[in-house]
């Protein structure tokens, strides 16, 4: 089991890896070249957007981290499991939320500027976040049952 959540922590890496450079480097480079361009300030909200969803991103990367870390520890059905979950299933809403609300900008842009892939986009960003958050409220929810199970089980013996 130890190789498995190697490869899913590597993995957890590997993933946070390029998020973090497009907000180190990405978004800095995309916002000062779309400067002079007449849909900037609508670029702007978008960019602040990104820059804050990073922050729950950042913060269900860390819980799962730690789900692999319980899971490492045989801890995978307890209480600390079920949280991490939690806390992963509001953190992707609290993307999705956050993209749905700045969809009014990606139309926005894809009106004036004639890319209805724009609006694809925004649509993407709210909902892949939604899809992680339904698979995490799932899995809480077995998890749950699984350890209310456990305990009645141990109640018994």
């Amino acid at each position: 089991m130890k190789r498995e959540t190697l490869f899913l922590k590597l993995s957890v890496i590997l993933i946070g890896t390029p998020v973090l450079a497009l907000c180190l480097f990405g978004l800095p480079w995309i916002a000062k070249d779309a400067a002079g361009w007449e849909l900037a300030y609508f670029l702007y909200g978008i960019i602040s957007v990104m820059y804050v969803s990073a922050i729950p991103f950042f913060v269900a990367l860390y819980q799962a981290f730690r789900l692999l870390n319980y899971i490492d520890r045989n801890k995978a059905f307890s209480e600390l499991s079920v949280r991490a979950l939690r806390n992963i299933k509001f953190c992707a809403i609290t993307i999705s939320a956050l993209y749905l609300v700045s969809m009014p900008l990606f139309y926005i842009i894809g009106e004036v500027d004639d890319a209805p892939g724009a609006i694809v986009i925004g649509m993407v960003f709210t909902f892949a976040p939604m899809a992680v958050a339904v698979f995490a409220a799932v899995l809480q929810k077995l998890l749950k049952q699984a350890i209310d199970i456990k305990s009645e089980n141990d109640l018994t013996v």
